[in-house]
């Protein structure tokens, strides 16, 4: 979809008389930001948002973006303090005239809505040279990946973003973790927030709407979450990147978290209040479970599984489990060894039993590092020492493995992946000199729960 516009049409929007006197401008600013405000309040009643970029003013039913416009409480837009954008002059095509903001560095903008599926429209470019912009959504989730853009060239693209609160609807809420509540909590306010980089990353459209389409709940450890920081990544936040804009990714993973703990914080309550019939659940657990002292900790989790599937079938949902994704450890034969004991064999038996699609992330894996060796396997991973958590490259693989997994158990869901997806081969993987994801500009050095 291309959003239509033109200089023109903003041009009659434009104040056409000249107000003197500093008095007089304060006046119109203030009068201007009001506006502003009440424009998007009528919006988020409509839940569908229309911004457009570096422009002083915009037509009836679109809100007016500028560079030094920092988000808000009270007019519910903005971009993140500390981004430097500038607007540069303004340039014209056959497709679309307009303004825009670009920057030589990542910058963010939020936008209030509720809880819900959106599907986001972003028509990028315009400046005036030749850009390549990748765009997050939330926590770092991969929505466009590396758009290469001619300079005074605009091109569009559609995604879905979900966003979602800590209330559950059948009552209570999800008990979030201390880094929930701090780092990871753009993944549960109010807001949905898009990051753009890479090149002279520029922006000129933004639409936010909401909308009804089948959801894909996930739900797993930190291997699985939207890890906020570089160098963590995971599947999670990959794989949103390879579907259509016909479906939304609402990730409820997090670091360290097992299935009983998963129960325990209403993270299942929280997808089964919100699930539809026809939505899927797909389930990754094992990491941290195996941690548990207790005699009958495995039985434990091999019940919480079955209780996982039988409790989204009531709901019309679509079960599918995955078993641990594998760690990073070689025998001396150059063999990954599998490190989870009974846990892996737990899924696959629940699957058996249950009817359920397996997908066997412990055996791709596994796969994915020896294909790569002993050494170069470090590739895949945040840090030298890591052999657990990925990095962007890594995870960008494990979530072709899904993807994968989902077109062999011949899912519906698979209708949706993107068409550049031409399947997956884990003892044949992409090579990582061609991986050139630009990096987030949110990094840390606090290792994520689990291993």
């Amino acid at each position: 979809m291309s959003v239509a516009f033109t200089k023109s049409s903003y041009m009659k929007s434009l104040i056409s008389q000249h107000i003197f006197g500093m008095a007089a401008r304060i006046f119109f600013a203030g009068f201007i930001l009001i506006g502003a405000a009440h424009s998007l309040r009528a919006q988020s009643n409509e839940t569908h948002l229309k911004f457009v970029f570096g422009q002083p003013t915009a037509p009836a039913g679109w809100t007016a973006v500028q560079t030094n416009t920092i988000y808000s409480k009270e007019t519910g837009f903005g971009f993140e303090p500390g981004a430097d954008l500038q607007t540069p002059a303004h340039v014209s095509t056959n497709k679309l005239e307009g303004s825009v903001v670009t920057s030589d560095k990542p910058f963010f903008f939020h936008a209030a809505v509720p809880e819900g599926n959106y599907k986001v429209t972003v028509t990028l470019g315009g400046a005036t040279a030749d850009s390549e912009t990748t765009v997050n959504a939330e926590l770092r989730r991969l929505m466009v990946q590396q758009l290469p853009i001619e300079s005074n060239h605009f091109v569009t693209r559609e995604f879905i973003v979900n966003v979602r609160q800590p209330a559950i609807s059948s009552g209570g809420e999800v008990r979030l973790t201390p880094r929930e509540k701090t780092n990871e909590w753009w993944a549960w306010d109010d807001r949905l927030t898009l990051e753009f980089l890479g090149k002279h990353p520029s922006v000129a459209v933004i639409e936010i709407e909401k909308v009804e389409v089948p959801t894909v709940f996930l739900l797993g450890d930190s291997t699985v979450c939207d890890q906020p920081r570089e160098p963590y990544n995971s599947w999670g936040q990959m794989i949103t990147r390879f579907f259509k804009p016909q479906v939304a990714i609402a990730n409820h993973s997090e670091s360290g978290e097992s299935t009983a703990g998963a129960l325990a914080k209403n993270r299942f309550k929280k997808i089964w209040a919100d699930m539809k019939p026809g939505d899927y659940l797909i389930v990754q657990f094992g990491h941290n479970d195996m941690k548990s002292t207790a005699t009958n900790a495995l039985e434990t989790y091999t019940d919480n599984l079955r209780r996982a599937v039988e409790e989204t079938r009531k709901r019309g949902g679509i079960p599918v489990l995955c078993t641990s994704v594998s760690r990073r450890t070689f025998d001396t034969h150059g063999k990954v060894t599998n490190s989870f004991r009974g846990y892996t064999d737990a899924v696959r038996q629940v699957a058996k039993e249950k009817d359920v699609p397996l997908i066997d992330l412990q055996q791709m894996g596994a796969a994915f590092y020896e294909a790569l060796g002993p050494e170069d396997s470090h590739k895949a991973f945040a840090t030298q020492k890591e052999n657990t958590h990925h990095n962007d490259y890594g995870s960008y693989e494990i979530a072709k493995c899904v993807l994968d997994g989902i077109r062999q158990n011949h899912l519906d869901l698979a209708k949706y992946i993107v068409d550049d997806f031409n399947g997956f081969d884990p003892s044949h993987p992409d090579a990582v000199e061609s991986f050139g994801l630009p990096a987030s500009s949110l990094i840390t050095q606090q290792t994520p729960a689990g291993n």
